[in-house]
């Protein structure tokens, strides 16, 4: 009877502690960091009355008797669980996703916490704004780097600190050179005999320099030819100079470059004048004629050329098909005129001789080797067939041209260099700047590049200022050359500071890494250059792995020190320490301290904290269970005492 009483007591007592600790967690429900405990009972002491029985060979065994004398807390548990992530804002607010806990001294002894709300004191130290105890990592050097065998030790961020200049030693190369690319304008600069009155165009090679341009040989000639009678005035009438009727009834056809189509002069009677024959001579496309200074008419082919090709056939032949009848050829325009031997009736202008010019180009270009000689293209006037321009100077795209006709002589074209800059700003051993300016200019040769160094101040470079850079046919890099067999650029910056040796990084031979020679625009740049200028530390900034990174006013940022994270073998073996803080004991395990996300595998979160992990539905619903649960216990205890009650009263 009395037992009852004492397990309903312990009941009493150990749900009160369950509400205690319910009563934690739910007062805890907003504290950064915090990690929820839970209560778990066992069974308490055991009253044996009767012990179990073995089995024998005409019974069965027995089971023991017992009862239970109450109950006890058998544990209350740490629950590690991941809490949510509340963004703050705050760069040094920090939050944990995954195992591990941050470590806080105090000079003598670590801490461990969840809590992340971090800052700085007023001497530069790390610190838990909760309680001011200085948060552990490892400090870089002036490098950047963590050494290996760094101790783990208060992180000290003085803010104002300097960062001091760092020569520029190399400067990488990246991006495209046009490997089509064409800026130059081609120009006279003198015609000499040539007659040459116009040069325009960029030349398609894209190279700059001279070209001196000769022209050899003579022009085509016209077939021309006179007739046989001389001191006309053009007023004289067929008739007056001895054409007859009938000859005139020979009609006169015209002929041009062998053609077995024949032109007819038509209009014409005895009355007609030499001025009359002319103009329907003229009529006929490709002929010309006129009277000459002697008075003779002069018929010339209009188109310059050979006369096995270019000719003109005057003919009079008999179109009276009907009678047969012919006049003697000395009665026809043909004989009186053009025949000085009045036998036929034909009359040719067959004297033309074809053009035996030669253009060549000599070019001496600004950079690079001058090119073979270049025999140019020529053009032929498709009305008169004298030749009148050149093409294909400079690989083409260039015009040269005459108004009239070209001549033997000698000219001088330039065409401009094609080129493409790129700066960077470069730094002396003391911080100073210095413009830095790449030029290449395109050669004659295809996928190959001059490059040339030039400063902008006073500075002077003493050596490597110059090379070449050649790319191969898929657009890769093939080579980078210093002239004279140098790898870098020296610069005195004439200022106190030291002889300054910077390396041109265009990438690897065959590889796409650097500078590239594709057909596109070009875009090459400098894309790295490692030094820079004095720096104060402006800011920080935290990333996953825990180092914390210098930012300043430089544009450097370098990595100042490294937090560190600790886990345990046994996180719930830890004991709480007030202020969401945790200690190691003999049943956690030593802690391991370690990188974050490397061999810690917990990340930081910057500029966030970790919420609680109580779940709210839960813990009321727990608050319940347990005030049932001590109701429960309390009617034990009240039936127990009606029943002592009753056993009192069998006295009476």
């Amino acid at each position: 009877m009395l037992s009852s009483l004492f397990s309903g007591a312990s009941g009493l007592r150990n749900h009160v502690v369950r509400m205690d600790v319910i009563g934690n967690n739910i007062a805890n429900v907003n504290s950064v960091g915090f990690k929820r405990s839970r209560t778990l009972f066992q069974e308490s002491l055991i009253q044996t009355l009767r012990g179990a029985g073995r089995p024998s060979a005409i019974t069965g065994g027995t089971n023991p008797i017992q009862r239970g004398l109450g109950m006890s807390v058998a544990s209350i548990d740490n629950i590690f669980t991941q809490g949510g992530l509340e963004t703050s804002g705050q760069i040094t607010d920090l939050a944990l996703q995954g195992s591990g806990f941050f470590v806080l001294s105090d000079g003598r002894q670590n801490f461990f916490t969840r809590a992340g709300s971090f800052g700085f004191d007023g001497n530069s130290d790390m610190v838990s704004t909760a309680n001011g105890l200085y948060v552990q990592g490892k400090m870089a050097d002036s490098s950047g780097e963590i050494p290996p065998m760094s101790t783990v030790g208060n992180i000290h961020l003085p803010f104002g600190q300097q960062d001091p200049a760092k020569e520029t030693t190399s400067i990488q190369l990246l991006n495209n050179l046009n490997s089509v690319a064409t800026n130059s304008e081609s120009a006279l600069a003198s015609a000499g005999t040539t007659n040459i009155d116009s040069v325009s165009g960029l030349a398609r090679d894209g190279a700059g320099g001279i070209h001196t341009v000769t022209i050899t040989g003579n022009q085509a000639t016209q077939s021309t030819a006179v007739s046989a009678v001389s001191g006309l005035t053009g007023t004289e009438t067929l008739q007056s100079l001895g054409i007859t009727q009938a000859g005139l009834a020979e009609a006169t056809s015209v002929s041009v470059d062998n053609a077995s189509q024949m032109t007819y002069l038509t209009g014409l009677a005895l009355t007609s004048t030499v001025n009359e024959l002319i103009s329907a001579i003229n009529k006929v496309p490709g002929v010309e004629a006129e009277l000459d200074t002697s008075g003779a008419i002069s018929i010339t082919r209009t188109y310059a050329g050979a006369g096995v090709n270019r000719n003109i056939v005057l003919a009079s032949t008999n179109t009276d098909e009907g009678t047969g009848s012919s006049a003697p050829a000395s009665e026809t325009i043909v004989g009186v005129l053009f025949d000085s031997n009045p036998t036929t009736a034909s009359f040719t202008a067959n004297n033309g001789t074809a053009h035996d010019m030669v253009a060549t180009d000599v070019f001496t270009p600004n950079f690079g080797s001058a090119p073979s000689p270049t025999t140019l293209q020529l053009k032929i006037s498709e009305t008169t067939g004298l030749v009148y321009g050149i093409d294909g100077l400079g690989g083409g795209n260039v015009s040269i041209r005459s108004n009239t006709q070209l001549a033997a002589g000698t000219a001088t074209i330039t065409t401009d260099d094609t080129q493409y800059s790129t700066s960077s700003t470069v730094y002396d051993s003391q911080g100073g700047k210095h413009t830095l300016v790449l030029t290449f200019t395109k050669l004659v040769s295809n996928n190959t590049w001059v490059w040339q160094a030039s400063l902008g101040g006073s500075e002077q470079i003493v050596y490597g200022d110059k090379g070449t850079v050649q790319f191969n046919n898929d657009g890769s890099l093939n080579s980078f050359d210093f002239d004279g067999g140098g790898n870098a650029i020296g610069i005195n910056p004439e200022n106190g500071a030291d002889l300054m040796v910077i390396q041109l990084d265009a990438g690897i031979s065959g590889e796409f890494s650097g500078l590239t020679g594709f057909a596109a625009t070009s875009t090459a740049s400098v894309g790295y250059q490692d030094g820079y200028g004095l720096g104060v530390l402006d800011k920080i900034a935290i990333d996953p792995t825990g180092k914390i990174l210098g930012i300043f006013t430089n544009g450097v940022t370098r990595t100042l020190a490294q937090l560190v994270l600790a886990n345990f073998s046994n996180d719930q073996g830890l004991s709480k320490d007030g202020e969401s803080m945790y200690e190691e004991t003999a049943n956690s395990g030593e802690a391991f301290i370690g990188v974050p996300g490397e061999t810690v595998s917990a990340t930081i979160s910057s500029g966030a904290l970790e919420a609680s992990n109580v779940d709210l539905a839960e813990e009321f619903t727990g608050m319940i269970i347990a005030q049932r649960g001590y109701q429960a216990n309390a009617r034990v205890i009240t039936i127990s005492d009606s029943m002592l009650e009753e056993l009192v009263n069998l006295k009476r």
